[in-house]
């Protein structure tokens, strides 16, 4: 998991080493800054010595200047460290989810992907900071600190050797108790994400059922949960700063005692017992801050593990070694195909599927809810792989091709027509990005959406928000269709999309198609008889299973 990590530190590695060598330096400042007191306590002021009192006080404000300019350093590249390197971890996060494969995705919910990108990443920028800056001087503070005190005098210095064990013990024992309840409360946070990302999408139904009450109750249910969970972990990490305190006032009142006896005996002196004092709080301070690290790491070592997890999954859809780049045309064959979306082989929702659809011919996909459609034609960009058997386009299997190359030449209009805030020319490009604006105005009349684009004030520069709220179901439809013809595809697959148009729209669409695009493999997956009527082949599908194939007729 580190060294997953670690490779995100990328090029601000510099600022990663730079931030330790200016705490350390900033550490023997403020560790010589004690012992130059106890001089100037002994050596001047106890003897009245003017010009050791000015000559050491010089010293002083210099290490002074010095340690804070240091500790400014630090904390400059601590920060950019810190935050570049959240930024690469996000980056190579979001990469990876890119090049996931739908079963990957299926693997993770949205709500739990959105929550490692943000708060789990945050958490690991806020640690790796404290790792960097604070982890790195407390125990340099801590052993500095310990060699001038036991420099100092060995025998009061021993209170040290008895405390730090005990203090040791028990931020071990709070931080044990406290990571299993931050495991579980990132788990909860993905359902609360879940929560608020359903509410808002659906807040149309919501209010359209009434149903406030209802989803302030399921937020409310989620939201106690968390805090009831945050609760105890804090309860158990509240016991850091009594714990540290004890230490420290513990310490200093030993310190008092033994300290003043040998002041009385001429074995200590009043500055050697002033500087004590200070290295007891630094030692004592570095490791009340450690504790504070240890709660960081604790809260972001759960974070770390869900993060790793995203990257390190594998998609299960790779190219081979030597894959094919060029699609000859559209024909596809199935041969004797079975899918499973488990893997496994006695749950197959696909059974002995083989077909043999001809390039440039109209199929039509029917039948009951729940029948397989979506799979079947999901087998043939290689959204899925085939549990058992081959799917063949252009006469090769799709496992052959290059993944990019293959759905380069399948656009594919999903059941859940998705579009994407920015103009309507903008989600046009989708389909080409290189495609001028004669082409879109082309594609829209194919798709019949042309008539209604011109309808608005600013036409194809007309905004578009975030899932196409702002357009009816029926335009979204039209829009993802000419979206998929500006591929210029030799197999386009509509999953049900023209459910949302009119009878009428539906037919000037597929007549468009059959005199615009005749050498494309069209495949129409519709509930609708006379969507597909007119089709050359017509697929019967029943429990995952051709039933039929034929023409309408037929």
């Amino acid at each position: 998991m580190i060294k997953q990590l670690l490779k995100c530190v990328g090029e601000y590695k510099k600022d990663s080493i730079l931030t330790p060598i200016f705490v350390v330096l900033e550490v023997i400042m403020e560790v010589a800054i004690p012992t130059l007191m106890a001089m100037m306590i002994d050596q001047g002021i106890e003897v009245g010595n003017m010009s050791v009192i000015t000559k050491l006080g010089m010293i002083l404000v210099i290490l002074t200047l010095f340690s804070l300019a240091f500790g400014v350093l630090a904390g400059r590249y601590a920060a950019k460290a810190s935050a570049g390197f959240a930024k690469n971890l996000r980056q190579k996060m979001y990469y990876r989810v890119q090049d996931y494969s739908f079963s990957n995705i299926d693997k993770f919910s949205t709500a739990s992907l959105v929550t490692r990108l943000t708060t789990d990443i945050t958490n690991l920028q806020n640690a790796y900071q404290m790792i960097i800056r604070i982890a790195v001087r407390c125990p340099i503070m801590l052993i500095f600190s310990l060699i001038m005190a036991f420099s100092i005098n060995h025998k009061i210095s021993i209170i040290y050797v008895i405390i730090i064990p005990i203090l040791a013990l028990g931020l071990y024992l709070v931080a044990s108790n406290a990571h299993p309840i931050f495991e579980k409360v990132f788990k909860t946070y993905d359902k609360l994400n879940n929560v608020v990302q359903e509410n808002l999408r659906g807040i149309r139904v919501v209010k359209a059922f009434v149903r406030e009450e209802t989803e302030d109750d399921k937020f409310d249910r989620v939201s106690h949960i968390i805090y009831e969970n945050f609760t105890k972990a804090e309860k158990i990490l509240a016991f850091n700063g009594p714990m540290m305190q004890t230490a420290v006032y513990t310490a200093i009142l030993f310190i008092c005692w033994f300290g003043a006896k040998m002041i009385v005996s001429k074995d200590m002196t009043t500055g050697e017992l002033v500087s004590l004092f200070t290295y007891t709080m630094q030692i004592l301070m570095s490791l009340m801050m450690l504790s504070m690290v240890f709660v960081m790491i604790i809260i972001s070592k759960a974070s770390a593990e869900r993060i790793v997890e995203v990257i390190e999954e594998e998609s299960d859809l790779k190219n081979k070694a030597q894959p094919i780049y060029e699609v000859k045309d559209g024909s596809i064959i199935f041969e004797n195909v079975n899918f499973s979306y488990s893997k496994n082989p006695d749950k197959v929702c696909l059974k002995q599927i083989n077909l043999n659809i001809p390039s440039g011919s109209t199929v039509g996909i029917i039948g009951g809810t729940g029948s397989a459609k979506t799979s079947l034609i999901q087998l043939i960009p290689r959204l899925y792989d085939a549990t058992s058997g081959q799917v063949k386009v252009g006469g090769i299997d799709v496992r052959d091709y290059d993944i990019e190359a293959l759905r380069e030449e399948v656009a594919m209009v999903l059941q859940k027509n998705e579009l994407f805030s920015g103009t309507i020319k903008e989600n046009l490009r989708w389909g080409n990005k290189e495609a001028s604006d004669e082409e879109i105005i082309r594609v829209c009349k194919l798709a019949q959406a042309d008539e209604f684009v011109t309808r608005f004030p600013q036409e194809y520069e007309t905004y578009i928000e975030q899932g196409g709220t702002n357009v009816s179901g029926g335009q979204k439809q039209r829009l993802c269709i000419a979206r998929a013809l500006l591929k210029k595809p030799k197999i386009l697959i509509l999953d049900d999309s023209t459910s949302a148009v009119d009878t009428k729209t539906d037919a000037l669409i597929r007549k468009a198609f059959k005199e615009e695009i005749p050498d494309t493999t069209k495949l129409i997956v519709a509930q609708r008889i006379s969507s597909i009527m007119e089709a050359d082949i017509i697929i019967v599908m029943e429990n995952g299973a051709v039933n039929a194939v034929g023409t309408h007729d037929e």
